[in-house]
């Protein structure tokens, strides 16, 4: 009997041991992700002062999942705040106490939108850039337009602080740090016509695929544990929208009911709705045409 509980403590001991090295080794890569500097190429676009292009920067902002994280007001927000994962805020975009708006040129705008990098070259937590790569330079232009014009707001946030948590998720996702995903070198895409079309609807859906994933069939779940997961928005009969009207789609989306008349998570963000008539047109019309994919709807 000695001899087996000293060889089963040896064994605990051991796989203990290979534990710790692994956790260690998972922050050490964690920390060098959070620490890796970006040089980035940054491009040079035109940033317009007319106020048509600011008003509809504005429309870009409420539109494109800006106030999700930094506020209605730009002014930014402490999301995280958790000693094991550290201090994680969306920085105050206006030109107020503790803003960005006052010190960043326009090449320092477009690597933090488009590259998701600060300028010292690292990469900021939880910037969608990995989506926003996908926006063409009128609309990047536009929407710089108006966040340097927002009205000023005094919101001195905290530096951030990643702790142990953060750092080793990061060893093995990069899911806190977008920027260590993307392509950096990809152009600018081409302006595409704002029409009532499926391609500017699939160009519109950048959104959409943030959440529900490349292919639209859901299954994704961002947030905080019991965030439920994205659902399947491919035209599927069963398990998607395939049995939807272009008014069942508007009542989602601006009203946050489905056809049955039950109500939509809260986690389906409401200011997708602040779309106009003609951009959720061009969607649904972008939606239709994707093909159907069926899942599991006990995932869903």
């Amino acid at each position: 009997m000695k001899k087996i509980l000293k060889w089963t403590g040896i064994g605990l001991g051991s796989l203990l041991a290979l534990l710790l090295v692994a956790a260690a080794v998972l922050y050490a890569i964690g920390s060098s992700k959070f620490n890796k500097s970006h040089q980035i190429n940054v491009e040079t676009i035109a940033i317009p002062t007319d106020s048509t292009a600011v008003a509809r920067g504005e429309h870009l902002v409420m539109t494109m999942g800006c106030v999700e994280c930094h506020g209605n007001n730009l002014a930014g927000n402490l999301f995280i705040d958790e000693a094991p994962m550290g201090k994680i805020s969306a920085s105050n975009l206006t030109s107020g106490a503790g803003g960005i708006g006052n010190s960043y040129s326009d090449a320092d705008w477009v690597r933090a939108i488009r590259h998701g990098v600060k300028r010292n070259g690292q990469a900021i937590v939880i910037m969608p850039s990995n989506f926003y790569l996908e926006m063409n330079a009128k609309e990047l232009g536009d929407l710089i337009a108006y966040l340097k014009q927002t009205p000023p707001v005094d919101n001195v946030l905290p530096e951030r602080e990643m702790g142990p948590i953060a750092r080793l998720i990061s060893g093995v996702s990069d899911e806190l740090l977008p920027a260590n995903t993307i392509d950096h070198s990809v152009a600018i895409p081409k302006e595409i016509q704002p029409e009532v079309t499926a391609t500017y609807g699939e160009y519109k859906a950048i959104i959409c695929r943030a959440c529900h994933g490349e292919n639209l069939a859901g299954g994704l779940v961002h947030g905080p544990p019991g965030t439920p997961a994205s659902k399947n928005i491919t035209p599927d009969a069963e398990s998607g929208i395939g049995k939807w009207s272009e008014a069942d789609f508007f009542s989602a989306v601006r009203d946050g009911v489905r056809p049955n008349g039950e109500e939509i998570n809260p986690a389906m963000p409401r200011w997708v709705g602040n779309m106009t008539d003609d951009e959720l047109r061009a969607i649904w019309l972008y939606l239709q045409s994707v093909p159907p994919v069926h899942t599991d709807l006990a995932k869903q």
